[in-house]
């Protein structure tokens, strides 16, 4: 089975998660941050990957360290559990509709990190939690799990939609991507690493 278990414990976070890339979208998420943990359910809903996460940190000072320690280690699961990559997909795409949000969400497995974010907010916060914190939990699982991502907002208004169909796109792309095709390496290099 894909699995991983890892984890992170800094001055500012301690966090602990385990990933079933070929679970059900079952969850026990439990992050401080109501706001990041119902992003991060619908994330595991929609791509049917099982995630058991306990995370706390600084958040008294803000959910920066938060956020962003939950994205490396949630890379850095998903690059351990995919070994070899062997039979993968490689590529996910998506495009999702929230209310007046769409947006679209494509990945590549490559092993090259880079991150494509095009998704504008029009508040500073969903509730407490800060917009930009966003594109900060992308940009470290991106470099974590090193894939290519990009994410781009075609329409949206509502802050609390369009960080829905960020989160639901992306869930899409990934469970495209990591879905088992074949037993080759998709690439004509022959590794992906």
């Amino acid at each position: 089975m894909r699995t991983a278990t890892l984890e992170r414990k800094t001055k500012e976070t301690e966090i602990k998660l385990t990933i079933n890339l070929d679970g059900k979208g079952e969850y026990e998420i439990e992050t401080e941050v109501g706001f990041f943990n119902h992003m991060l359910e619908l994330f595991t809903h929609h791509s049917a990957i099982d995630l058991k996460l306990k995370a706390k940190g600084d958040t008294h000072v803000d959910y920066h360290h938060l956020v962003e320690d939950v994205g490396i280690l949630l890379g850095k699961a998903f690059y351990q559990a995919l070994g070899d990559k062997k039979g993968i997909n490689r590529y996910g795409f998506s495009l999702i509709p929230m209310d007046e949000a769409l947006v679209e969400t494509a990945i590549d497995f490559s092993g090259r990190p880079f991150l494509v974010f095009n998704a504008e907010f029009y508040t500073e916060k969903i509730g407490d939690f800060h917009t930009e914190l966003i594109e900060e939990f992308f940009q470290a699982f991106t470099k974590n799990a090193k894939v290519t991502l990009h994410i781009n907002k075609r329409d949206g208004k509502n802050s609390h939609h369009i960080a829905e169909a960020i989160f639901k796109s992306f869930a899409r792309s990934v469970k495209e991507a990591i879905k088992i095709n074949n037993d080759k390496i998709s690439s004509t290099k022959g590794v992906l690493e």
